[in-house]
């Protein structure tokens, strides 16, 4: 199962956020979109789902930032996949052109049962458990460098 890019820069955000224990440190969507690799349109539509589930706190203005929450911190990596994946098939037997095999097929159910394998393996683990060592270490030298990504990223939209 591969997931998209959505999810996975929203798992960069908020594992960047995570590591980010003072609550007066400012992160904005500009500084994580530099810090994780990604646009700041992509990192900011991300956030967005992610204050939307709770997860995360955004306010405006000079004094604003990101926040990662309480429930953002303790979210199983399941949860959050789910949350930003959708909980689609692993493969649309239906649409948009029907499989004639749909009533016979032993594959859907596999898959099914394989979905809920993965998914039941991430449930195990918390984003605040994504972020211990050694990959703390490098999320902490990212939070303390804003120009952690090299200057070409800076163009990236």
């Amino acid at each position: 199962m591969q997931l998209s890019s959505f999810t996975d820069i929203g798992l960069r955000t908020i594992m960047r956020l995570a590591v980010d224990d003072e609550a007066d440190s400012r992160v904005t969507t500009k500084l994580i979109a530099r810090q994780v690799g990604a646009s700041e349109r992509h990192v900011a539509k991300a956030v967005s789902q992610l204050v939307e589930l709770g997860l995360v706190r955004a306010y405006r203005g000079r004094t604003g930032g990101l926040f990662i929450t309480e429930a953002g911190r303790t979210a199983s990596v399941g949860e959050l996949i789910r949350a930003l994946e959708g909980d689609r098939d692993v493969v649309s037997c239906v649409e948009p052109h029907p499989c004639p095999m749909v009533g016979a097929c032993r594959l859907r159910r596999i898959l099914a049962d394989a979905k809920k394998a993965f998914y039941a393996e991430l449930d195990r683990y918390s984003v605040e458990e994504l972020v211990t060592s050694p990959t703390a270490q490098l999320l902490n030298l990212f939070a303390f460098s804003p120009m952690s990504v090299s200057p070409e990223m800076e163009d990236v939209s």
